[in-house]
């Protein structure tokens, strides 16, 4: 599943396209798009701005309605210029944004809706301001959970996945399973500082991010086995070194 970083990168791309481009055309697959289009047509339009917010992509245009849109597992957005050959089979296809220069496609999207409200979720780590005292409250009141389970919910912190997850956590020296009452304040705002700053980094790089623990064989800290299993009643994979993290 795609992590903050890589829709932050999405959605950079795009708004470099599309922004304060019209659009000449608008073709959508998915019914709750189509009908929204046909009383509202998006051709015409004014692409105001594409942004990310956590992992959800989020295209806004000049009538006042937001294009929502979140990848999952396989859902992606491709840019190509007008006439190029598209990369991906035209079945995969679910939604088309034409401009006079791009045409935007988004394959495989499984979650895409036009609304007027933002998604209801926590300080984003890629935000450009992020909210320290109110992440931080927001992983207090999980004080049951393990922090690894917590990193993962969107309503608490949001665009991080199962990469920064145990990334964020190998390079903070803590144990994904330790529960959130057992860590002091010092050590939530040190995850979260880390896990801001690795995003930050990954959706800036130029060339691939090495991981430390993520489906990794030995810790680059220190070259133990890196162990793994999975975590949290949506069973999503955790990474970490058991003589790093304590």
């Amino acid at each position: 599943m795609p992590e903050g970083d890589t829709i932050f990168r999405t959605a950079r791309t795009l708004q470099r396209a599309l922004g304060g481009e019209v659009v000449k055309r608008f073709v959508t697959v998915l019914p709750m798009l189509a009908r929204v289009d046909d009383q509202a047509p998006i051709a015409g339009q004014t692409i105001v701005r594409v942004h990310a917010v956590g992992k959800h992509l989020l295209i806004d245009f000049s009538g006042g309605l937001t294009l929502r849109t979140h990848m999952r597992i396989n859902g992606s957005w491709h840019i190509y210029r007008t006439g190029e050959r598209w990369q991906r089979p035209r079945d995969d296809m679910r939604v088309v944004i034409e401009t006079a220069s791009f045409v935007a496609v988004g394959f495989n999207i499984p979650v895409a809706e036009f609304t007027t409200d933002a998604p209801q979720l926590g300080p984003d780590l890629l935000g450009e301001s992020f909210d320290m005292d109110e992440a931080l409250r927001r992983v207090r009141e999980r004080a049951r959970e393990e922090i690894g389970n917590v990193l993962l919910n969107q309503q608490v912190i949001a665009g991080i996945g199962n990469i920064w997850k145990s990334e964020s956590l190998h390079a903070a020296g803590v144990d994904p399973f330790r529960r959130v009452a057992d860590l002091g304040d010092a050590t939530i705002i040190s995850i979260l500082t880390i896990a801001r700053k690795q995003l930050r980094a990954s959706a800036n790089a130029t060339s691939r991010v090495r991981h430390a623990v993520y489906q990794g064989k030995l810790c680059r800290k220190c070259g133990t086995k890196i162990e793994y299993r999975k975590q949290g009643e949506d069973v999503r994979g955790t990474y970490w070194c058991p003589r790093c993290q304590k």
